[in-house]
């Protein structure tokens, strides 16, 4: 008799489902939509970046375990270490930045006085 798929391995497979579908919508959206969702999706305490990161330090503290047991190889455990780091650093940079996500959304909201200038990287010259 096949073993049934553990709860935990279908749960990865929806959530996975779930980010491609969010993609999808967030790739579709008009910019004073996708502003706001973008953001969500960086927060660092409760968005999907800090819960994947929460995730994959979980799976730090498991392989640790595992590799004191003999169960793992330690650089697993360091690899998952370094991502969890990684992930954080990454988080706390992209945390600077909130605030311009957040109120990109608002300036749709009311009428600008003039429009806004284009950034100095995409801004090209005519020849």
């Amino acid at each position: 008799m096949p073993h049934p798929t553990p709860y935990p391995v279908r749960l990865a497979d929806e959530i996975a489902h779930q980010l491609d579908r969010l993609t999808d919508q967030l790739s579709q959206l008009p910019a004073d939509q996708a502003t706001p969702v973008i953001a969500r999706i960086l927060n660092l305490e409760d968005g999907v970046l800090g819960r994947f990161t929460h995730l994959v330090a979980t799976g730090s503290y498991f392989a640790k375990d595992q590799a004191e047991l003999g169960a793992l190889p330690a650089e697993v455990w360091l690899a998952l270490g370094r991502a969890t780091n990684e992930l954080h650093d990454i988080g706390l940079d992209l945390e600077e930045h909130a605030d311009a996500l957040t109120g990109f959304s608002t300036r749709f909201a009311a009428p600008a006085a003039k429009p806004p200038a284009a950034a100095a990287l995409v801004v090209r010259r005519r020849r």
